[in-house]
């Protein structure tokens, strides 16, 4: 199974690219692991959020495939520990799905087009954190998903 995490927009905080793209090194000894990022929208000014939440739509539904197994990440998902998370992940691995889509939506979340195309939610915390943040949290969060499988120091109960 290969892991992908689709954002909407970029980071663009150098500290935060710099941590996410170590995360994203450390992976590579687990599990594929891949980001995609479709563009921010440009000239919002004179659209409304539903306006906005459907033109991300049809970035994030177009870089789908039929049978990927597709996750938001979104206040209203299930919350997990770490070591919960863990075994989440597990069973999408043991699984027959090829591909497990992450979605980090836009400043607004998610169209009801992409809840409706979704195959479950998770949520990192209850607290909310800033687009740009939840990507480095997710990525470490999967990295410590991998150590915790493999029985590895990394995380401590």
């Amino acid at each position: 199974m290969k892991i992908i995490l689709l954002t909407v927009g970029k980071t663009i905080n150098n500290n935060l690219i710099t941590l996410q793209e170590d995360y994203q090194s450390r992976l590579k000894f687990y599990v594929p692991f891949e980001t995609v990022t479709v563009p921010e929208l440009k000239n919002t000014k004179n659209l409304s959020v539903n306006e906005q939440l459907e033109k991300e739509a049809e970035l994030i539904l177009k870089q789908l495939d039929p049978t990927d197994d597709v996750i938001l990440l979104d206040d209203k998902g299930k919350q997990f520990t770490s070591v919960g998370f863990s075994e989440f992940l597990s069973k999408k691995m043991l699984s027959s799905v090829k591909r497990t889509v992450f979605v980090v939506g836009g400043p607004y979340g998610f169209s009801e087009r992409v809840y409706n195309r979704a195959n479950g939610k998770v949520s990192l915390s209850a607290m909310t954190f800033s687009h740009q943040m939840i990507r480095l949290i997710f990525v470490e969060q999967v990295y410590r998903a991998m150590t915790i499988l493999k029985g590895e120091p990394y995380h401590h109960e």
